[in-house]
Protein backbone atom coordinates (compact mmCIF):
# COMPACT_ATOMS: atom_id res chain seq x y z
CA UNK A 1 0.00 0.00 0.00
CA UNK A 2 2.01 3.71 -1.12
CA UNK A 3 -1.08 5.64 -0.98
CA UNK A 4 -3.52 6.97 1.83
CA UNK A 5 -6.09 5.24 -0.37
CA UNK A 6 -4.78 2.89 -2.33
CA UNK A 7 -5.76 1.22 -5.95
CA UNK A 8 -8.96 -0.71 -5.60
CA UNK A 9 -6.73 -4.04 -6.63
CA UNK A 10 -4.02 -4.84 -5.41
CA UNK A 11 -1.93 -6.80 -7.91
CA UNK A 12 -0.69 -10.63 -6.66
CA UNK A 13 1.45 -11.55 -9.93
CA UNK A 14 4.28 -8.94 -9.49
CA UNK A 15 4.79 -10.21 -13.30
CA UNK A 16 2.17 -8.98 -14.90
CA UNK A 17 2.93 -6.89 -18.09
CA UNK A 18 3.45 -3.30 -17.35
CA UNK A 19 0.26 -0.78 -17.61
CA UNK A 20 0.68 1.95 -20.23
CA UNK A 21 -1.83 5.23 -20.48
CA UNK A 22 -2.94 4.36 -23.82
CA UNK A 23 -6.85 3.70 -23.07
CA UNK A 24 -9.62 3.71 -22.18
CA UNK A 25 -10.89 5.96 -25.18
CA UNK A 26 -8.38 5.53 -27.80
CA UNK A 27 -6.57 2.19 -26.52
CA UNK A 28 -3.61 2.56 -29.33
CA UNK A 29 0.33 1.70 -28.52
CA UNK A 30 1.76 4.72 -28.60
CA UNK A 31 5.05 2.81 -26.83
CA UNK A 32 5.07 0.16 -29.25
CA UNK A 33 5.21 2.29 -31.99
CA UNK A 34 7.92 4.55 -30.93
CA UNK A 35 9.77 1.60 -30.15
CA UNK A 36 9.21 -0.04 -33.90
CA UNK A 37 12.84 -0.27 -36.02
CA UNK A 38 10.50 0.62 -38.99
CA UNK A 39 10.19 4.22 -37.92
CA UNK A 40 6.55 6.58 -37.85
CA UNK A 41 6.56 6.69 -41.27
CA UNK A 42 7.92 8.63 -44.48
CA UNK A 43 6.93 11.48 -46.86
CA UNK A 44 7.64 11.64 -50.40
CA UNK A 45 11.41 13.13 -50.93
CA UNK A 46 9.26 15.91 -53.58
CA UNK A 47 8.16 16.86 -50.26
CA UNK A 48 11.49 16.92 -47.73
CA UNK A 49 12.47 19.93 -46.85
CA UNK A 50 9.16 21.49 -46.68
CA UNK A 51 8.66 24.07 -43.41
CA UNK A 52 5.65 23.18 -41.30
CA UNK A 53 4.77 25.77 -38.39
CA UNK A 54 4.58 24.53 -34.32
CA UNK A 55 3.12 26.74 -32.25
CA UNK A 56 3.97 26.23 -28.60
CA UNK A 57 7.73 24.82 -27.61
CA UNK A 58 6.37 22.45 -24.66
CA UNK A 59 6.86 19.35 -24.52
CA UNK A 60 4.47 18.32 -27.36
CA UNK A 61 5.51 21.34 -29.40
CA UNK A 62 8.95 20.10 -29.66
CA UNK A 63 8.26 16.21 -29.43
CA UNK A 64 6.35 16.76 -32.65
CA UNK A 65 8.82 19.04 -34.21
CA UNK A 66 11.95 16.70 -33.66
CA UNK A 67 9.63 13.53 -35.65
CA UNK A 68 9.03 15.71 -37.98
CA UNK A 69 12.62 16.64 -38.50
CA UNK A 70 13.72 13.17 -38.60
CA UNK A 71 10.78 12.58 -41.68
CA UNK A 72 12.90 15.21 -43.32
CA UNK A 73 10.48 18.03 -42.60
CA UNK A 74 11.68 21.28 -41.29
CA UNK A 75 9.68 22.28 -38.23
CA UNK A 76 9.63 25.93 -37.30
CA UNK A 77 9.14 26.28 -33.92
CA UNK A 78 7.55 29.47 -32.38
CA UNK A 79 7.47 29.84 -28.55
CA UNK A 80 6.31 33.36 -26.59
CA UNK A 81 7.77 32.49 -23.45
CA UNK A 82 10.99 29.58 -22.98
CA UNK A 83 10.71 25.70 -24.21
CA UNK A 84 9.33 23.60 -21.99
CA UNK A 85 5.72 24.82 -21.22
CA UNK A 86 4.67 23.21 -18.19
CA UNK A 87 8.37 21.26 -17.63
CA UNK A 88 9.04 24.46 -16.01
CA UNK A 89 11.92 23.65 -14.04
CA UNK A 90 13.82 27.17 -12.14
CA UNK A 91 16.46 27.78 -9.70
CA UNK A 92 17.25 30.09 -6.36
CA UNK A 93 18.50 33.10 -6.81
CA UNK A 94 21.76 33.03 -5.18
CA UNK A 95 21.48 29.69 -3.98
CA UNK A 96 23.62 26.22 -5.79
CA UNK A 97 22.33 25.69 -9.14
CA UNK A 98 21.77 22.04 -8.08
CA UNK A 99 18.55 23.23 -5.86
CA UNK A 100 15.72 23.31 -7.94
CA UNK A 101 11.97 23.44 -7.90
CA UNK A 102 9.61 21.97 -10.64
CA UNK A 103 6.85 24.89 -11.02
CA UNK A 104 5.03 22.44 -13.19
CA UNK A 105 4.91 18.72 -14.01
CA UNK A 106 6.95 17.33 -11.02
CA UNK A 107 6.13 13.47 -10.46
CA UNK A 108 5.38 11.18 -13.71
CA UNK A 109 3.56 7.30 -13.58
CA UNK A 110 5.35 4.26 -14.79
CA UNK A 111 2.47 4.28 -17.45
CA UNK A 112 3.89 7.05 -19.04
CA UNK A 113 5.69 4.46 -21.37
CA UNK A 114 5.59 6.73 -24.27
CA UNK A 115 7.18 9.60 -22.71
CA UNK A 116 9.69 7.52 -21.17
CA UNK A 117 10.71 7.10 -24.15
CA UNK A 118 11.85 10.38 -24.97
CA UNK A 119 13.38 10.21 -21.15
CA UNK A 120 15.42 7.10 -22.00
CA UNK A 121 16.27 8.86 -25.52
CA UNK A 122 17.99 11.70 -24.02
CA UNK A 123 19.51 9.94 -21.01
CA UNK A 124 17.80 10.76 -17.74
CA UNK A 125 17.39 9.47 -14.74
CA UNK A 126 14.50 9.45 -12.61
CA UNK A 127 14.17 8.81 -9.13
CA UNK A 128 11.15 7.98 -6.43
CA UNK A 129 9.07 10.73 -5.86
CA UNK A 130 7.85 11.63 -2.09
CA UNK A 131 4.07 11.01 -2.26
CA UNK A 132 2.28 10.68 0.52
CA UNK A 133 2.72 7.11 2.00
CA UNK A 134 4.87 5.65 -0.71
CA UNK A 135 7.20 3.60 0.17
CA UNK A 136 10.14 5.86 -0.27
CA UNK A 137 8.67 8.61 1.71
CA UNK A 138 10.13 8.26 5.37
CA UNK A 139 6.83 9.25 6.95
CA UNK A 140 3.69 11.07 6.28
CA UNK A 141 1.34 13.53 8.40
CA UNK A 142 -2.11 13.60 8.12
CA UNK A 143 -4.02 16.56 9.56
CA UNK A 144 -7.30 17.27 9.74
CA UNK A 145 -9.62 19.40 11.87
CA UNK A 146 -6.71 20.06 13.84
CA UNK A 147 -5.56 16.49 14.88
CA UNK A 148 -2.52 15.13 13.79
CA UNK A 149 -1.71 11.69 13.08
CA UNK A 150 1.71 9.95 12.13
CA UNK A 151 2.37 7.41 9.94
CA UNK A 152 5.38 5.34 7.90
CA UNK A 153 2.59 3.00 6.32
CA UNK A 154 -1.14 3.60 5.98
CA UNK A 155 -1.41 1.03 8.70
CA UNK A 156 -0.02 3.37 11.21
CA UNK A 157 -3.34 5.66 10.62
CA UNK A 158 -6.45 5.55 12.58
CA UNK A 159 -9.29 2.82 11.34
CA UNK A 160 -11.13 5.37 9.55
CA UNK A 161 -8.76 6.09 7.09
CA UNK A 162 -8.50 2.52 6.28
CA UNK A 163 -12.61 2.21 6.44
CA UNK A 164 -12.44 5.11 3.67
CA UNK A 165 -9.51 3.10 1.83
CA UNK A 166 -11.96 0.54 1.32
CA UNK A 167 -14.85 2.37 0.43
CA UNK A 168 -13.10 4.21 -2.83
CA UNK A 169 -12.48 0.39 -3.31
CA UNK A 170 -15.49 -1.12 -3.08
CA UNK A 171 -17.20 2.41 -5.20
CA UNK A 172 -14.63 1.77 -8.08
CA UNK A 173 -15.51 -1.88 -8.23
CA UNK A 174 -19.77 -1.42 -7.45
CA UNK A 175 -19.74 2.10 -10.20
CA UNK A 176 -17.41 1.48 -12.15
CA UNK A 177 -15.76 -2.25 -13.24
CA UNK A 178 -12.72 -1.24 -12.19
CA UNK A 179 -10.24 -4.81 -11.89
CA UNK A 180 -12.11 -5.76 -15.20
CA UNK A 181 -10.88 -2.94 -16.98
CA UNK A 182 -7.53 -2.88 -15.14
CA UNK A 183 -6.34 -5.99 -16.27
CA UNK A 184 -7.39 -5.47 -19.96
CA UNK A 185 -5.84 -2.52 -19.66
CA UNK A 186 -2.74 -4.30 -18.58
CA UNK A 187 -3.19 -6.84 -20.72
CA UNK A 188 -3.85 -4.68 -24.25
CA UNK A 189 -6.55 -6.32 -24.67
CA UNK A 190 -8.70 -3.53 -26.64
CA UNK A 191 -12.11 -4.98 -27.68
CA UNK A 192 -12.48 -5.83 -23.27
CA UNK A 193 -11.86 -2.51 -22.72
CA UNK A 194 -13.69 -0.98 -25.59
CA UNK A 195 -16.77 -2.79 -24.49
CA UNK A 196 -16.04 -2.01 -20.91
CA UNK A 197 -15.77 1.56 -21.57
CA UNK A 198 -18.43 2.34 -24.42
CA UNK A 199 -21.00 1.33 -21.75
CA UNK A 200 -19.20 3.48 -19.02
CA UNK A 201 -19.18 6.73 -21.34
CA UNK A 202 -22.73 6.68 -22.12
CA UNK A 203 -23.89 5.91 -18.33
CA UNK A 204 -21.66 8.45 -16.73
CA UNK A 205 -21.01 11.23 -19.16
CA UNK A 206 -23.27 13.29 -17.17
CA UNK A 207 -22.27 12.55 -13.40
CA UNK A 208 -19.97 14.38 -11.37
CA UNK A 209 -16.57 12.59 -9.27
CA UNK A 210 -18.75 13.79 -6.05
CA UNK A 211 -22.14 12.31 -7.37
CA UNK A 212 -20.31 9.26 -8.61
CA UNK A 213 -19.10 8.83 -4.67
CA UNK A 214 -22.66 9.83 -3.18
CA UNK A 215 -24.25 7.73 -5.75
CA UNK A 216 -22.20 4.50 -4.19
CA UNK A 217 -23.56 2.85 -0.84
CA UNK A 218 -19.53 2.03 0.36
CA UNK A 219 -19.84 6.24 0.77
CA UNK A 220 -22.95 6.72 2.05
CA UNK A 221 -21.15 8.64 5.29
CA UNK A 222 -20.59 12.01 4.47
CA UNK A 223 -17.51 11.95 6.86
CA UNK A 224 -16.17 9.38 4.76
CA UNK A 225 -16.48 11.77 1.33
CA UNK A 226 -14.80 14.44 3.34
CA UNK A 227 -11.79 12.68 4.06
CA UNK A 228 -11.91 11.41 1.51
CA UNK A 229 -11.85 14.67 -0.89
CA UNK A 230 -8.94 16.14 1.82
CA UNK A 231 -6.52 13.54 2.01
CA UNK A 232 -7.31 11.12 -1.63
CA UNK A 233 -4.86 8.63 -2.80
CA UNK A 234 -1.83 8.44 -4.40
CA UNK A 235 -1.29 11.91 -5.06
CA UNK A 236 -2.96 13.92 -2.10
CA UNK A 237 -6.35 15.26 -1.70
CA UNK A 238 -8.61 15.28 -4.68
CA UNK A 239 -11.84 17.61 -3.33
CA UNK A 240 -11.06 20.47 -6.15
CA UNK A 241 -11.61 17.54 -8.31
CA UNK A 242 -15.43 16.77 -6.86
CA UNK A 243 -16.68 19.11 -9.56
CA UNK A 244 -14.99 17.19 -12.72
CA UNK A 245 -16.49 14.81 -14.75
CA UNK A 246 -16.35 11.17 -13.34
CA UNK A 247 -14.78 9.67 -16.40
CA UNK A 248 -11.62 11.99 -16.09
CA UNK A 249 -10.80 10.09 -12.25
CA UNK A 250 -11.57 7.01 -14.05
CA UNK A 251 -9.10 7.39 -16.53
CA UNK A 252 -6.64 7.89 -14.02
CA UNK A 253 -7.05 5.28 -12.12
CA UNK A 254 -7.81 2.55 -14.29
CA UNK A 255 -4.01 3.23 -15.45
CA UNK A 256 -2.81 4.10 -11.99
CA UNK A 257 -1.67 7.12 -12.91
CA UNK A 258 -1.66 7.92 -9.20
CA UNK A 259 0.68 5.94 -8.23
CA UNK A 260 4.05 5.06 -7.88
CA UNK A 261 5.79 8.28 -9.24
CA UNK A 262 9.20 9.23 -10.42
CA UNK A 263 10.80 12.89 -10.56
CA UNK A 264 13.42 13.40 -13.26
CA UNK A 265 16.77 14.18 -11.69
CA UNK A 266 18.23 17.78 -12.15
CA UNK A 267 14.24 18.69 -13.35
CA UNK A 268 11.84 18.10 -15.79
CA UNK A 269 12.56 21.29 -18.47
CA UNK A 270 15.95 18.90 -19.26
CA UNK A 271 13.96 16.98 -21.46
CA UNK A 272 12.45 19.20 -23.96
CA UNK A 273 15.57 21.32 -23.67
CA UNK A 274 18.01 18.07 -24.21
CA UNK A 275 15.05 17.22 -27.53
CA UNK A 276 15.60 20.82 -28.91
CA UNK A 277 19.23 19.75 -28.54
CA UNK A 278 19.69 16.31 -29.89
CA UNK A 279 21.17 15.34 -33.23
CA UNK A 280 19.16 12.22 -33.96
CA UNK A 281 21.22 9.11 -35.29
CA UNK A 282 19.10 8.52 -38.13
CA UNK A 283 17.10 11.10 -39.78
CA UNK A 284 16.22 11.42 -43.56
CA UNK A 285 17.00 13.82 -45.85
CA UNK A 286 19.05 16.25 -43.54
CA UNK A 287 22.71 16.04 -42.90
CA UNK A 288 23.88 13.87 -39.51
CA UNK A 289 24.49 16.34 -36.80
CA UNK A 290 20.96 18.31 -37.85
CA UNK A 291 19.08 19.51 -34.42
CA UNK A 292 15.69 21.15 -33.85
CA UNK A 293 18.06 23.90 -32.53
CA UNK A 294 20.55 24.52 -35.92
CA UNK A 295 17.62 24.49 -38.06
CA UNK A 296 16.44 27.93 -36.27
CA UNK A 297 18.97 30.71 -36.73
CA UNK A 298 20.57 32.02 -33.69
CA UNK A 299 19.64 28.43 -32.37
CA UNK A 300 16.64 29.94 -30.69
CA UNK A 301 12.63 29.33 -31.71
CA UNK A 302 10.65 32.08 -33.70
CA UNK A 303 8.91 34.49 -30.93
CA UNK A 304 5.49 34.28 -29.97
CA UNK A 305 2.50 33.58 -32.14
CA UNK A 306 0.26 36.72 -32.63
CA UNK A 307 -2.24 35.75 -35.80
CA UNK A 308 -3.43 32.72 -37.24
CA UNK A 309 -5.41 32.60 -40.60
CA UNK A 310 -5.92 31.11 -43.87
CA UNK A 311 -4.94 32.03 -47.47
CA UNK A 312 -5.13 30.64 -50.95
CA UNK A 313 -4.55 26.51 -51.56
CA UNK A 314 -5.31 26.21 -47.54
CA UNK A 315 -2.23 27.58 -46.75
CA UNK A 316 -1.99 28.75 -43.12
CA UNK A 317 -0.58 32.06 -42.34
CA UNK A 318 1.63 33.01 -39.04
CA UNK A 319 2.28 36.50 -37.75
CA UNK A 320 4.28 36.41 -34.93
CA UNK A 321 5.26 39.22 -32.11
CA UNK A 322 8.29 40.58 -34.16
CA UNK A 323 5.80 40.89 -37.15
CA UNK A 324 7.60 38.31 -39.41
CA UNK A 325 4.80 36.44 -42.05
CA UNK A 326 5.04 33.15 -43.02
CA UNK A 327 2.66 30.64 -44.93
CA UNK A 328 2.93 26.85 -44.46
CA UNK A 329 0.85 24.04 -46.07
CA UNK A 330 0.65 22.72 -42.28
CA UNK A 331 0.88 23.81 -38.88
CA UNK A 332 0.54 22.11 -35.65
CA UNK A 333 -1.11 24.14 -33.02
CA UNK A 334 0.42 22.80 -29.66
CA UNK A 335 0.26 25.70 -27.00
CA UNK A 336 -3.41 26.12 -24.45
CA UNK A 337 -6.35 25.94 -26.58
CA UNK A 338 -7.65 29.03 -24.91
CA UNK A 339 -4.61 31.15 -26.60
CA UNK A 340 -6.82 30.72 -29.86
CA UNK A 341 -9.64 32.64 -27.99
CA UNK A 342 -7.56 35.56 -26.63
CA UNK A 343 -3.96 35.96 -27.00
CA UNK A 344 -4.09 35.27 -31.11
CA UNK A 345 -5.99 36.59 -33.51
CA UNK A 346 -7.54 33.87 -35.77
CA UNK A 347 -9.83 33.28 -38.84
CA UNK A 348 -13.50 31.55 -37.80
CA UNK A 349 -12.08 29.50 -41.03
CA UNK A 350 -8.94 28.10 -38.88
CA UNK A 351 -11.44 25.37 -37.64
CA UNK A 352 -15.05 24.14 -37.75
CA UNK A 353 -17.37 25.41 -35.76
CA UNK A 354 -18.18 22.09 -33.64
CA UNK A 355 -14.32 22.81 -33.05
CA UNK A 356 -14.33 26.38 -31.77
CA UNK A 357 -17.18 25.25 -29.67
CA UNK A 358 -15.09 22.57 -27.95
CA UNK A 359 -12.51 25.19 -27.66
CA UNK A 360 -14.58 27.80 -25.87
CA UNK A 361 -15.69 24.94 -23.57
CA UNK A 362 -12.52 23.52 -22.67
CA UNK A 363 -12.48 23.25 -18.49
CA UNK A 364 -9.19 24.63 -16.87
CA UNK A 365 -8.03 23.91 -13.34
CA UNK A 366 -6.01 26.26 -11.57
CA UNK A 367 -2.96 25.32 -9.51
CA UNK A 368 -0.43 26.85 -7.52
CA UNK A 369 2.80 26.15 -5.97
CA UNK A 370 5.91 27.83 -3.46
CA UNK A 371 8.89 26.60 -2.79
CA UNK A 372 11.87 27.26 -0.50
CA UNK A 373 15.29 26.58 -0.43
CA UNK A 374 16.69 25.16 2.85
CA UNK A 375 20.27 24.35 4.18
CA UNK A 376 19.93 20.40 4.84
CA UNK A 377 16.87 17.81 5.17
CA UNK A 378 16.28 18.76 8.35
CA UNK A 379 13.01 17.04 8.54
CA UNK A 380 15.07 13.71 9.02
CA UNK A 381 16.10 14.60 12.25
CA UNK A 382 14.78 12.75 15.16
CA UNK A 383 12.18 14.29 17.71
CA UNK A 384 14.18 14.12 21.32
CA UNK A 385 10.41 13.02 22.80
CA UNK A 386 8.76 10.91 20.66
CA UNK A 387 11.66 9.62 18.29
CA UNK A 388 9.90 10.41 15.17
CA UNK A 389 10.92 12.78 12.34
CA UNK A 390 10.89 16.13 13.25
CA UNK A 391 8.50 16.88 10.07
CA UNK A 392 7.10 15.15 7.32
CA UNK A 393 5.28 15.22 3.75
CA UNK A 394 2.07 17.13 5.04
CA UNK A 395 -1.34 16.65 3.92
CA UNK A 396 -3.85 18.83 5.36
CA UNK A 397 -7.02 20.82 5.34
CA UNK A 398 -4.68 24.00 5.78
CA UNK A 399 -4.24 26.35 3.59
CA UNK A 400 -1.07 24.52 2.72
CA UNK A 401 -3.05 21.50 1.86
CA UNK A 402 0.56 19.27 0.21
CA UNK A 403 3.63 19.94 1.61
CA UNK A 404 6.11 17.71 -0.24
CA UNK A 405 10.33 17.27 1.42
CA UNK A 406 12.74 16.79 -1.56
CA UNK A 407 16.39 16.64 -0.87
CA UNK A 408 19.59 15.28 -2.77
CA UNK A 409 21.11 13.16 0.33
CA UNK A 410 21.68 13.87 4.01
CA UNK A 411 24.83 16.64 3.95
CA UNK A 412 23.33 18.44 0.78
CA UNK A 413 20.81 21.61 0.58
CA UNK A 414 17.19 20.55 -0.06
CA UNK A 415 13.58 21.95 -0.89
CA UNK A 416 10.37 21.98 0.48
CA UNK A 417 7.33 22.19 -1.37
CA UNK A 418 5.57 24.33 1.30
CA UNK A 419 2.50 24.36 -0.29
CA UNK A 420 0.58 22.55 -3.83
CA UNK A 421 -2.92 23.55 -4.18
CA UNK A 422 -5.65 23.48 -6.97
CA UNK A 423 -8.61 24.98 -8.02
CA UNK A 424 -10.08 27.21 -5.28
CA UNK A 425 -7.43 26.49 -2.37
CA UNK A 426 -5.31 28.44 -5.56
CA UNK A 427 -7.06 31.34 -6.17
CA UNK A 428 -6.75 31.96 -2.37
CA UNK A 429 -2.92 32.71 -2.88
CA UNK A 430 -3.33 34.59 -6.32
CA UNK A 431 -3.59 38.24 -4.54
CA UNK A 432 -0.32 37.30 -2.14
CA UNK A 433 3.30 37.60 -3.24
CA UNK A 434 5.65 35.09 -2.60
CA UNK A 435 7.19 35.91 0.39
CA UNK A 436 3.28 36.88 1.72
CA UNK A 437 2.41 33.30 0.75
CA UNK A 438 5.60 31.81 2.41
CA UNK A 439 4.40 33.69 6.12
CA UNK A 440 0.93 32.23 5.68
CA UNK A 441 2.58 28.47 4.89
CA UNK A 442 5.06 29.05 7.64
CA UNK A 443 2.38 29.78 10.33
CA UNK A 444 -0.18 26.99 9.14
CA UNK A 445 2.92 24.26 9.35
CA UNK A 446 3.68 25.53 12.85
CA UNK A 447 0.89 24.78 14.34
CA UNK A 448 1.31 21.41 12.92
CA UNK A 449 4.67 21.12 13.88
CA UNK A 450 5.39 23.88 16.98
CA UNK A 451 8.59 22.43 18.25
CA UNK A 452 10.06 22.97 14.43
CA UNK A 453 11.52 26.24 13.36
CA UNK A 454 11.73 26.22 9.23
CA UNK A 455 12.44 29.27 9.00
CA UNK A 456 15.72 29.18 10.34
CA UNK A 457 16.60 26.92 7.98
CA UNK A 458 15.62 28.89 4.70
CA UNK A 459 18.69 29.89 2.42
CA UNK A 460 16.90 31.95 -0.15
CA UNK A 461 14.19 33.33 -1.78
CA UNK A 462 10.63 31.57 -2.74
CA UNK A 463 10.00 31.08 -5.76
CA UNK A 464 6.49 30.49 -6.61
CA UNK A 465 3.49 30.04 -9.55
CA UNK A 466 0.29 30.48 -10.30
CA UNK A 467 -1.06 28.81 -13.40
CA UNK A 468 -3.61 30.56 -13.70
CA UNK A 469 -1.89 34.44 -13.85
CA UNK A 470 0.02 33.08 -16.54
CA UNK A 471 -0.26 35.14 -19.53
CA UNK A 472 0.35 32.49 -22.00
CA UNK A 473 -1.48 29.50 -20.04
CA UNK A 474 -4.47 31.00 -18.05
CA UNK A 475 -4.66 27.69 -16.33
CA UNK A 476 -2.80 24.85 -15.02
CA UNK A 477 -4.29 21.72 -17.23
CA UNK A 478 -7.23 20.85 -18.85
CA UNK A 479 -10.40 18.88 -17.10
CA UNK A 480 -13.70 18.14 -18.44
CA UNK A 481 -16.87 19.24 -16.33
CA UNK A 482 -19.61 16.30 -17.08
CA UNK A 483 -20.92 16.51 -20.65
CA UNK A 484 -17.98 17.18 -21.80
CA UNK A 485 -17.43 13.99 -23.29
CA UNK A 486 -18.36 15.03 -27.11
CA UNK A 487 -16.37 17.92 -27.04
CA UNK A 488 -13.02 16.15 -25.80
CA UNK A 489 -14.07 13.81 -28.72
CA UNK A 490 -13.65 16.44 -31.05
CA UNK A 491 -10.39 17.89 -30.10
CA UNK A 492 -8.78 14.53 -30.03
CA UNK A 493 -9.55 12.96 -33.15
CA UNK A 494 -8.95 16.96 -35.40
CA UNK A 495 -5.73 14.71 -36.53
CA UNK A 496 -8.21 12.60 -38.85
CA UNK A 497 -8.79 15.32 -40.86
CA UNK A 498 -10.00 13.63 -44.10
CA UNK A 499 -13.11 13.77 -42.31
CA UNK A 500 -13.33 17.18 -42.45
CA UNK A 501 -14.31 20.01 -45.32
CA UNK A 502 -10.72 20.41 -47.27
CA UNK A 503 -10.88 24.10 -46.67
CA UNK A 504 -10.49 23.15 -42.52
CA UNK A 505 -7.47 20.94 -42.96
CA UNK A 506 -3.83 21.81 -42.83
CA UNK A 507 -3.81 22.83 -38.93
CA UNK A 508 -3.57 20.13 -36.13
CA UNK A 509 -4.21 20.09 -32.45
CA UNK A 510 -1.89 18.66 -29.85
CA UNK A 511 -1.04 18.88 -26.16
CA UNK A 512 -2.28 18.01 -23.06
CA UNK A 513 -5.53 19.34 -23.19
CA UNK A 514 -6.39 17.67 -26.69
CA UNK A 515 -5.59 14.54 -24.81
CA UNK A 516 -8.16 12.17 -22.77
CA UNK A 517 -5.30 12.09 -19.64
CA UNK A 518 -5.96 15.77 -18.64
CA UNK A 519 -2.77 17.20 -17.10
CA UNK A 520 -0.24 14.19 -17.49
CA UNK A 521 2.97 14.53 -19.51
CA UNK A 522 1.72 11.31 -21.18
CA UNK A 523 -1.30 13.17 -22.86
CA UNK A 524 1.17 15.82 -24.05
CA UNK A 525 3.48 12.87 -26.38
CA UNK A 526 0.41 11.29 -27.15
CA UNK A 527 -1.23 13.96 -29.34
CA UNK A 528 1.69 15.10 -30.45
CA UNK A 529 2.70 11.30 -32.20
CA UNK A 530 -1.02 12.02 -33.17
CA UNK A 531 -0.29 15.39 -35.04
CA UNK A 532 2.84 13.77 -36.55
CA UNK A 533 0.91 11.25 -37.99
CA UNK A 534 -1.90 13.57 -39.26
CA UNK A 535 0.94 16.14 -40.73
CA UNK A 536 3.08 12.78 -42.68
CA UNK A 537 -0.57 11.99 -44.15
CA UNK A 538 -1.21 15.55 -44.83
CA UNK A 539 1.54 15.56 -47.70
CA UNK A 540 1.16 12.25 -48.61
CA UNK A 541 2.94 9.92 -46.73
CA UNK A 542 2.74 6.83 -44.70
CA UNK A 543 3.94 5.02 -41.87
CA UNK A 544 5.18 0.92 -42.87
CA UNK A 545 2.95 -1.82 -42.85
CA UNK A 546 4.26 -3.17 -40.23
CA UNK A 547 4.12 -0.46 -37.77
CA UNK A 548 0.69 1.10 -38.51
CA UNK A 549 -0.09 4.82 -37.05
CA UNK A 550 -2.89 6.09 -35.17
CA UNK A 551 -4.51 6.74 -37.92
CA UNK A 552 -3.96 3.39 -39.54
CA UNK A 553 -5.92 1.81 -37.16
CA UNK A 554 -8.39 4.99 -36.27
CA UNK A 555 -11.37 3.16 -37.51
CA UNK A 556 -10.72 -0.41 -35.51
CA UNK A 557 -10.39 1.67 -32.01
CA UNK A 558 -11.81 5.03 -33.07
CA UNK A 559 -13.40 6.84 -29.38
CA UNK A 560 -17.07 5.89 -28.44
CA UNK A 561 -19.06 8.38 -30.11
CA UNK A 562 -22.23 9.52 -28.49
CA UNK A 563 -25.11 11.15 -29.73
CA UNK A 564 -25.59 14.91 -30.45
CA UNK A 565 -29.34 14.98 -30.22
Amino acid sequence: MTSTVPNAVEHADEQQPPITMFGPDFPYAYDDFLAHPAGLGQIPATEHGAEVAVVGGGLSGIVAAYELMKMGLKPVVYEADRIGGRLRTVGFEGCDESLTAEMGAMRFPPSSTALQHYIDLVDLRTRPFPNPLAETTPSTVVDLKGESHYAETADDLPQVYRDVADAWGRCLEEGADFSDMNRALRERDVPRIREIWSRLVEKLDNQTFYGFLCDSEAFRSFRHREIFGQVGFGTGGWDTDFPNSILEILRVVYTEADDHHRGIVGGSQQLPLRLWEREPEKTVHWPYGTSLKSLHPGGEPRPAVTRLHRTAGNRITVTDADGDIRTFRAAIFTAQSWMLLSKIQCDDELFPIDHWTAIERTHYMESSKLFVPVDRPFWLDKDEHTGRDVMSMTLTDRMTRGTYLLDDGPDKPAVICLSYTWCDDSLKWLPLSANERMEVMLKSLSEIYPRVDIRKHVIGNPVTVSWENEPYFMGAFKANLPGHYRYQRRLFTHFMQDRLPADKRGIFLAGDDISWTAGWAEGAVQTALNAVWGVMHHFGGATDAANPGPGDVYDEIAPVELPED
